[in-house]
């Protein structure tokens, strides 16, 4: 058997601050043919691709679309972002031409409970430290610019509100990229006449927040500028929208993002080019990568690699009813990652047990990815399974999850790019590459355009997550009712859930049945161009765990992070 996870003595962390990087002008010239004068070095290991330059791809072929998703996350791990770039290695190892493209991570999460997001073991991309902390700015970049609208809607109802904005209707929150609950709902301007009007308001985490979801979807700077002017930040005393262009917000606001869209280029461990750009949570956001980055990696590689964040029931979803639908993209294969030891937590065993052999525990936990795959089927996509390798593996457990995704029509392959880098995922590699090139992918979304809002949410949760209805109070429809009134019918909806379920349930792990969706809020992303559902308890600013990793991340004497991972 080979390495395996837990076998490396290494962390991550050691790992990546051992590489030896190639300066990312060569990687950009020699593996993408990117001339310097298009980069915009930040260091010698990170740089952003110009606008100009990837306009000027236009012309040039798409390669082959590659979507990573996974099971519903568990607290086993799943690996969705190592088998990413250890994909993507192992198609440059089979001798094809490949590279991915990743969100960058949240500053939240890396502080908070779920660590950072650059992949690991042999599969990450680097300077690890970097992308997972200040990384080129981008964040500050949206976090700025989002604040700024906010600070202009105070300061134009300060003024006299030209407008008729009713400080009781404003709809637009402040972010900060941390988890901190302290700031989730708030009251703001207090302190006497000075210090404007007071009123109810709140934080959200950047990841949430529409300029995030707008970067990630606008086209071009001029795409972004117009999304920008369309934010709903407001209502007047009888409801009409007030725009972030009526504030003459949106030119500042673009001024601040004018460097940050353009797409940052990385590379992995093996030296292959990687974009990491744009950052927005799959469980409360549509998590995925800017649209910039993936087309232009679509022009410049033969195979894309992309992951859409958490189970294939949000990211996914998003990814091909949100993404595809704003940007003609259309992947050519999707790749569903799960682990043995995960499917044994779907299956009912505990955290502690999951070294044990369990056939009946595994067989049971089979549910959930079985669901994942059928629910890909009916967007037409053809998909292969990549099971992370962990040590504790048996060959009777692997026999069996080869069996039953056989049985549902597809190939399971174990995977230990984790331990062996690309190598360690040839198989899967072979396997994708093959599925690509056969070209039967035919993506249907979910929903046609036209549908009604709440009955596209309800066709999300019947068909997706296979529960029986969703639920919402008469406000709420109303709500959406007005919206179609106001044209806004013809938008997709991007609902926000746990992830650790089908359900709004956490702890109902598998293939939960039986169940509804309750929507307990619904926000308008005019400039992003969808509907947020808000259901069950998800927390659109998170808060810290009684333990957060920010306990263990420091720098020691030689001025080296340690803790991060």
């Amino acid at each position: 058997m080979p390495a395996s996870q837990h076998q490396n003595p290494k962390s991550d962390i050691e790992i990546a601050q051992a590489a030896k990087m190639r300066p990312i002008m060569d990687v950009a010239k020699e593996r993408l043919g990117i001339d310097a004068k298009n980069l915009e070095p930040y260091g010698h290991y990170k740089a952003k691709v110009s606008m100009d330059y990837i306009k000027s791809l236009a012309g040039k072929k798409d390669g082959k679309l590659i979507l990573v998703t996974a099971i519903n996350p568990t607290p086993a791990g799943e690996g969705k972002t190592t088998t990413t770039v250890g994909l993507t290695d192992a198609i440059n190892h089979i001798g094809k031409k490949a590279m991915c493209a990743l969100r960058e991570p949240s500053l939240g999460p890396c502080f908070g409970v779920k660590g950072g997001a650059a992949g690991g073991g042999y599969a990450q991309v680097v300077p690890m430290e970097d992308i997972n902390l200040h990384f080129t700015g981008d964040f500050h970049a949206i976090t700025s610019a989002h604040n700024l609208l906010s600070a202009l809607i105070d300061n134009h109802i300060y003024w006299g509100n030209a407008s008729g904005l009713d400080s009781r209707r404003i709809a637009w929150r402040r972010v900060l990229d941390m988890n901190d609950r302290a700031l989730r709902e708030i009251v703001c301007s207090l302190g006497g006449v000075a210090n404007g009007y007071p009123r109810e308001a709140g934080f959200d985490i950047t990841v949430a927040s529409e300029v995030m979801a707008i970067f990630c979807l606008a086209k071009d700077i001029d795409d972004l500028k117009t999304r920008l002017g369309n934010v709903i930040v407001g209502y007047t005393r009888d409801r009409k929208p007030v725009r972030a262009k009526e504030l003459n917000g949106h030119g500042a606001m673009t001024a601040l993002l004018k460097d940050a869209i353009a797409p940052n280029l990385v590379q992995t461990l093996e030296g292959t080019p990687a974009f990491i750009h744009g950052g927005p949570f799959a469980n409360i956001a549509h998590g995925c990568n800017s649209v910039s980055a993936t087309t232009a990696a679509l022009k410049l590689a033969d195979y894309v690699v992309t992951e859409a964040g958490f189970g294939a029931d949000l990211g996914a979803e998003k990814f091909l009813d949100i993404k595809c639908r704003k940007a003609g993209l259309k992947p050519d294969c999707v790749v569903i990652v799960a682990t043995i030891r995960a499917l044994k937590m779907h299956g009912g065993v505990a955290k502690a047990d999951l070294k044990k052999e369990d056939l009946k525990a595994l067989e049971a936990g089979m549910s959930n990815l079985q669901r994942h795959i059928e629910n890909l089927k009916k967007f037409g996509l053809p998909a292969v399974v990549s099971i992370n390798r962990f040590s504790a593996d048996t060959d009777a457990e692997i026999k069996l999850v080869r069996e039953k995704c056989k049985a549902l029509g597809v190939e399971a392959l174990m995977a230990d790019h984790w331990a062996m880098g690309g190598e360690g995922a040839a198989d899967v590699a072979k396997a994708v590459v093959k599925v690509c090139d056969e070209g039967k992918a035919n993506l249907k979304l979910l929903y046609p355009d036209e549908m009604p809002l709440f009955e596209k949410i309800r066709t999300i949760v019947k068909e997706i997550y296979r529960g029986d209805d969703a639920v919402a109070d008469k406000s709420v429809k109303d709500q959406l009712k007005t919206w179609e009134e106001m044209g806004f019918g013809k938008l997709p909806v991007c609902i926000a859930k746990t992830q650790y379920s089908f359900s709004t349930n956490p702890d109902a792990k598998g293939a939960p049945t039986g169940f509804t969706i309750p929507v307990r809020e619904v926000r308008l992303s005019a400039g992003a161009e969808f509907i947020v559902a808000i259901c069950g308890e998800i927390m659109t600013m998170p808060g810290l765990p009684k333990v957060p990793s920010a306990d263990t991340i420091d720098v020691n004497a030689e001025g080296r992070i340690v803790g991060l991972f």
